[in-house]
């Protein structure tokens, strides 16, 4: 079946055709806006559709905030998304909200061993619960519940939970956030905004002066892209710091969730940041911050984790959330 698919996320939003069946499918028709340039949801889709003219009775959609009843307020875009409403508006048999998260977790089982990056082997026969996490615009966390059978994925708004910090440096980060922010959430600092705002605390707890060609390049550009190409080419010795100690707590709270749900069949890390920062990831901060669980320690170093390096994994688990309702149905 051919299903509107799409991934929609705080930055961009991609929309393609997925001709799907089961595991094999093929993306068609692919196209990326910039979610913040339009005011909605629909402006999108219709211009994908005047465009692509795709033949699609069903659309699905995975979504960057919280999914209830079919309906999403986006945590970081200024929309609210109907899917009934949509479906009768582009005159759709259909569509379907799921949050990107789970849409990402459906995609996993239609990718190939090339489609990942293995950061910790564990227990290669070890089964159970699965996790996933995504460091993006925003932090996005699901769950794969293992039923003796197959996996079933679950949204989860974890990325919104407490940060909890672990040292001195980290509870002066959570100081100098709680003078910005009401609530200082893993999102705050596991995410873009959350390198940047890691860089900031660590200037100003430093006292040290941006350079001119950094403040230029974070005025112009992408500031997390800017702070972690810095990092990477070791140009600026703060955003170096920033980076490993974002490094640091990203891998902290993928361990929590793995610990939470108990994911003895593995921890995906997936998001737009991971792939660009892979040599990062693969040093010891990360699988420290993940497995240094006190008493638990053992059990973190036996479950695998990797990272998904297919950026289409939310559009494909779209799809395929489309087809296994409508088989069920």
């Amino acid at each position: 079946m051919k299903v509107l698919a799409g991934d929609i996320g705080g930055t961009k939003t991609a929309l393609a055709v997925v001709d799907v069946d089961g595991r094999r499918l093929q993306v068609q028709s692919l196209e990326t806006f910039p979610s913040a340039n339009f005011d909605d949801l629909d402006e999108i889709v219709r211009q994908f559709i005047n465009t692509q003219h795709p033949a699609c009775d069903y659309a699905s959609f995975g979504i960057a905030g919280p999914v209830h009843n079919g309906i999403c307020t986006t945590t970081n875009l200024p929309w609210r998304v109907d899917a009934r409403r949509l479906a009768a508006d582009l005159g759709l048999r259909q569509a379907w909200l799921l949050n990107d998260l789970e849409a990402n977790a459906w995609g996993i089982d239609t990718l190939d061993d090339a489609d990942f990056l293995m950061l910790n082997e564990g227990d290669p026969q070890a089964g159970g619960n699965a996790a996933i996490i995504s460091a993006g615009t925003g932090l996005g966390q699901a769950g794969l519940f293992r039923d003796g059978t197959r996996y079933r994925p679950f949204a989860s708004e974890g990325g919104h939970t407490d940060f909890a910090p672990a040292s001195e440096l980290e509870i002066a980060l959570l100081r100098y956030l709680q003078k910005q922010y009401d609530h200082v959430s893993w999102e705050r600092v596991v995410s873009g905004m959350g390198l940047i705002n890691i860089h900031a605390f660590l200037s100003d707890f430093r006292h040290s002066e941006t350079p001119d060609w950094l403040a230029e390049q974070l005025r112009d550009g992408d500031a997390a892209a800017v702070i972690s190409n810095a990092a990477l080419t070791q140009r600026c010795p703060v955003c170096s710091e920033a980076l490993d100690l974002f490094v640091h707590l990203y891998g902290v709270e993928a361990g929590n969730q793995a610990l939470k749900l108990m994911a003895t069949g593995g921890v995906y890390i997936g998001g737009g940041i991971a792939p660009r920062i892979i040599d990062k990831l693969r040093e010891p901060d990360f699988l420290y911050g993940f497995q240094s669980k006190g008493r638990m320690e053992p059990l973190m170093r036996s479950m695998p984790v990797r990272v998904i390096l297919n950026p289409l994994t939310a559009l494909r688990g779209a799809a395929v959330y489309a087809e296994t309702v409508l088989n069920a149905s």
